[in-house]
């Protein structure tokens, strides 16, 4: 299976979050205490430095800069936020305690169970993510999960969200319909004057979309946008990579944090110089601001 034939399988498997790993070194560490203010950017800087988040995790703070994007997006104490395909929850450990802090709720547009095509390992990725965030309301708040993916439904009631976040995951979406359709449904969801957030690897602007190397301009996403109906409000160099340059191996998964060393099907190759790529770092990245128009 080529990488492009391996993103488009995702899509078939409704976007599935990969498993999430149940053993966690730090997971015995105790409950961070509660943030000592309620003024929101307190909040969310404790949200960031808590000890729910892995070390891991924080180390890619330096490439991802949650604080600089999420005030770029808008984030606001009380607001409803839907997460789009969060993965192993890396937004997830810092959205959700903000809003369980600050009145808000959070929703996580995960792999549809009602798609027949569903793949095991996507029901898993689900149940997973559902056993860590889901039941855990004292921590992480009314963690709420909709299924996404070609034929769900709508994600929330029509104009009830505030805020969607989609990262990395616009890349993935190209051919059959896929984004205008994804599109619309955070348009239905948001209210009049919601934002739509996107952060995704950044080819130079004329990229053939479909070259499935993970990388996609953001002239692209900005024309398909405004096609479903969204004003380009703002876009940021917050995770902007100049060293990145876009011509990799395996795509952009031979940067870290994957660091893919042989084709897709193979065993990693143990005599691949990983030196070169991991001095580029994370990849260089749009961050854009939509609107849905009041």
């Amino acid at each position: 299976m080529t990488t492009f034939d391996r993103r488009r399988f995702v899509i078939a498997s409704a976007l599935a979050a990969p498993s999430l790993a149940v053993t966690r070194s730090w997971a015995d560490a105790p409950s961070p205490a509660p943030p000592s203010s309620t003024v929101p950017e307190t909040v969310l800087a404790w949200a960031i430095e808590s000890s729910l988040r892995s070390p891991a995790a924080k180390a890619r703070d330096v490439w991802r800069h949650p604080m600089a994007s999420l005030k770029f997006w808008g984030l606001a104490p009380g607001q409803t936020v839907i997460d789009v395909s969060p993965g192993s929850g890396w937004w997830t450990d810092i959205i959700a305690p903000y809003l369980r802090h600050t009145g808000g709720h959070y929703i996580a547009a995960v792999a549809d169970l009602n798609d027949p095509k569903l793949s095991a390992g996507a029901r898993k990725g689900r149940a997973t993510f559902e056993a860590k965030y889901a039941t855990a309301p004292d921590t992480y708040g009314d963690v709420r999960l909709v299924g996404f993916g070609a034929a769900s439904g709508p994600l929330a009631p029509a104009g009830s969200v505030d805020l969607v976040l989609v990262s990395r995951e616009t890349h993935n979406w190209t051919g059959n319909g896929f984004t205008q359709k994804a599109f619309g449904d955070f348009r239905a969801a948001l209210k009049p004057g919601g934002v739509l957030a996107i952060e995704d690897h950044r080819a130079p602007d004329g990229a053939d979309p479909n070259k499935g190397d993970g990388y996609i301009s953001e002239a692209y996403v900005i024309d398909q946008a405004k096609m479903a109906g969204f004003e380009l409000a703002a876009r940021s160099e917050i995770n902007a990579n100049p060293k990145d340059t876009k011509d990799h191996p395996f795509g952009v998964w031979t940067l870290p944090p994957t660091r893919q060393s042989a084709p897709d099907g193979q065993p990693p190759n143990p005599a691949f110089d990983h030196s070169r790529y991991d001095a580029i770092g994370e990849s260089d990245r749009m961050t854009l601001k939509f609107v849905k128009p009041a």
